[in-house]
């Protein structure tokens, strides 16, 4: 099982050859400042999808009421890429299976050499058709047919349902680095090439997904500003 999702690379005691512990605190005491505090990290990342002029202003109305217009935010299933690495793996002679532990979803990737469906036949869907082949010791894993409700990331980062992503994934010793590229045509002004991400092997032979609660929505009516994390 793959334990953190998180950007970057995964600092642990070996590398800096002693115990590591760290304690966060929340500004003020609340934990609503940990939300708002990775807000503003998101901001500052340069690595955003590169958008025709005509959608600019789309991205930053659904970016401005995310709390409403994100389809995370009422309990939709996150999508491709959107979703991230797994947390665990499958792998039969035939196919990939995949394991998420958001909202305990799964994806079965055959790797059987067949072909796309063709477009004319594709109903689009959140996970979209995903096919994989390996490159030398690198899975690749070749998606399409998706539907246009999911996000790429938060921020209003939409796509439409010619939305192509390849992602790619490489083990080394106890380390699946993960990287993605997403083309879109119809919006993107080029194809975006996303942050990898690392995750590291649980080593705990025990060790099990946690089922994850059912999402019910219930906070909206509720909110009284447009903040959203």
């Amino acid at each position: 099982m793959w334990i953190g999702v998180t950007g970057g690379a995964v600092l642990t005691a070996e590398d800096a050859g002693e115990s590591i512990k760290v304690t966060l605190n929340a500004r003020d005491g609340t934990p609503i400042n940990f939300e708002r505090d990775n807000t503003l990290l998101r901001r500052r990342d340069p690595n955003r999808p590169l958008y025709k002029p005509q959608f600019w202003e789309k991205v930053q109305q659904l970016d401005q009421n995310g709390n409403t217009e994100d389809p995370g935010y009422s309990c939709m299933p996150l999508g491709v890429p959107r979703m991230g690495p797994p947390n665990k793996i499958v792998q039969t002679p035939t196919e990939m299976i995949f394991l998420y532990q958001v909202r305990n979803t799964f994806r079965v990737i055959p790797t059987d050499g067949r072909a796309h469906t063709p477009d004319k036949d594709l109903e689009g869907t959140w996970m979209g058709e995903s096919l994989g082949h390996w490159e030398g010791d690198t899975f690749v894993i070749d998606s399409v047919g998706f539907s246009d409700a999911s996000w790429l990331d938060i921020a209003g980062y939409f796509h439409s349902e010619k939305m192509h992503v390849i992602e790619r994934l490489r083990r080394q010793g106890n380390t699946l680095t993960w990287d993605v590229t997403v083309e879109d045509p119809d919006v993107l002004l080029k194809p975006w090439v996303m942050n990898p991400r690392t995750v590291r092997l649980n080593p705990d032979p025990k060790a099990v997904l946690a089922e994850d609660l059912p999402c019910q929505e219930r906070d909206l009516a509720h909110l009284v500003t447009k903040e959203h994390h």
